[in-house]
């Protein structure tokens, strides 16, 4: 299947760099056209226009996931440039920039990620599914996290919200896969991303010791998450449903 999205839309959020852009090139590339969404407008704006200008059908919307009104302006903007909503990438997040102990994190610190990283996804979510129920059909990914598998010393926030994102991929999965829709999660283990090269760059995080981390002995790339992605949307993967799946070169095997 070269084009396995030839004449669908797919929504991408966090498409402004990164697993999020990667998986927007790629659902360009398999044939769809794709919604760039991100709160950074100028980046998607840079991206889809290169897209366009490479022939690729592509908008770029800005958008706060964390924000109702906006979510919901996010997929009728899609629905209004395209026609329907095919398949959604829900990739958003942030993470403390510095690891935290529990009991050191302020309420300002835990609404921030938990209204980004939880609150956004279910927001996401909530109206992705409504345009796919007047559909019939549609594909849903949610990013989660290795941390959503394991303990995250330093990110306990962070690491509930990525439990969180697997909660509700599951519990949606099953309300929805009578109804034609399906819904699962991909689990990144650590991807050399603009993020991640902040985090190193700041010392809070050692890419040694990621490196030692990981089995398969290096840091994993964008495009394989979003292979993954486009694999779990794709009708290769059409008996899979609410299932979480760890991107992360073997790290959770240990």
């Amino acid at each position: 299947m070269s084009n396995p999205f030839e004449g669908q839309v797919a929504l991408v959020t966090g498409a402004g760099g990164g697993m999020g852009l990667a998986s927007a090139k790629a659902f360009a590339q398999a044939g769809a056209s794709v919604a760039l969404v991100d709160i950074n407008e100028k980046n998607i704006k840079e991206e889809a226009k290169k897209l366009v200008q490479k022939g690729f059908k592509a908008i770029a919307i800005q958008c706060d996931v964390s924000k109702e009104d906006q979510v919901k302006s996010m997929v009728e903007k899609t629905v209004e440039a395209f026609g329907r909503l095919d398949a959604a990438y829900n990739n958003s997040g942030v993470i403390n920039n510095l690891a935290i102990d529990t009991a050191d994190f302020t309420v300002e610190e835990y609404d921030h990620i938990m209204n980004t990283n939880l609150r956004g996804v279910w927001l996401c979510m909530k109206y992705e599914l409504q345009q796919m129920q007047k559909q019939g059909n549609g594909t849903i990914v949610n990013c989660s996290s290795i941390a959503g598998i394991t303990g995250a010393a330093g990110r306990a926030i962070y690491s509930a919200t990525k439990h969180g994102v697997l909660g509700i991929t599951k519990s949606a999965a099953i309300e929805y896969a009578s109804k034609g829709i399906r819904i699962n999660a991909v689990c990144p283990g650590t991807i050399e991303t603009p993020m991640v090269e902040e985090m190193v760059d700041i010392g809070d995080l050692s890419k040694e010791k990621s490196l030692e981390n990981a089995p398969i002995g290096r840091l994993g790339r964008s495009d394989e998450i979003a292979e993954a992605v486009i694999w779990l949307c794709s009708p290769a993967a059409s008996y899979i449903v609410g299932q979480s799946i760890a991107v992360d070169g073997g790290v959770t095997m240990k």
